[in-house]
């Protein structure tokens, strides 16, 4: 009795010494790092670069930005109501900050086909309507946002290049009112903006995005 103890015994810590050393592996495994990518990017994360398609047909990548300092990157849409009322302050994010080096992207992820109103001519038809300043881009696929983390529309990934690399340093929400600009308090975004062009590191590097889910095809 006392020997089928032991043997139990070793075989538990046995068992458990390959399940830790199984799980540490996997943390240096680059493999595995690129699948639990999809999960999202963390702040510090270096962003990959993408070739999206724009509203005047041509493709657009993070690259083509040769001056830019840096990037505001807006997961956005155009059939929900907190992108709406978010449109006004994401056109003077790019109005205030693109000559400071950091344009403002914005990269539709919803599936048409879940939600025809994010077609790409009726994307077209809202960015003219507002009189967008900046690229709109489609996801088509639905490839980059599972790369960042984006779960919501509006969602936002402030960017700075550093050493030739897209580093996040801000995730989250445009500020902490969707529904009324003058009842905003917090400027999250425009705070990390500021502080990244000042040298500064940034207070507030993440807060929960606020908006509708992204629809994905069924």
């Amino acid at each position: 009795m006392k020997k089928l103890k032991i043997v139990m015994t070793a075989l538990i810590v046995g068992a458990a010494l390959l399940s830790f050393t199984t799980t540490d592996h996997d943390k240096n495994n680059p493999k595995k790092e690129k699948v639990s990518s999809a999960k999202g990017y963390e702040v510090g994360d270096e962003a990959s670069d993408f070739k999206l398609k724009n509203i005047d047909g041509k493709m657009v990548s993070l690259s083509d930005f040769k001056s830019a300092k840096g990037f505001i990157v807006i997961f956005t849409c155009n059939h929900c109501p907190y992108a709406k009322k978010y449109e006004d302050r994401i056109i003077e994010l790019d109005k205030k900050y693109k000559s400071q080096g950091y344009p403002v992207i914005a990269i539709n992820p919803n599936d048409p086909n879940a939600q025809p109103e994010d077609g790409y001519k009726q994307m077209i038809d809202r960015a003219k309507q507002k009189g967008f300043t900046f690229p709109y881009l489609v996801d088509e696929g639905q490839k980059i946002y599972p790369q960042y983390g984006a779960t919501k529309t509006p969602h936002v990934f402030v960017l700075q290049k550093e050493n030739g690399k897209n580093i996040v340093k801000y995730i989250g929400a445009i500020d902490n009112n969707y529904d009324n600009p003058n009842d905003v308090s917090e400027y999250y975004a425009q705070d990390a903006v500021n502080a990244l062009i000042k040298g500064e590191p940034v207070k507030m590097t993440k807060t929960v995005a606020i908006g509708c889910t992204i629809k994905v095809k069924k």
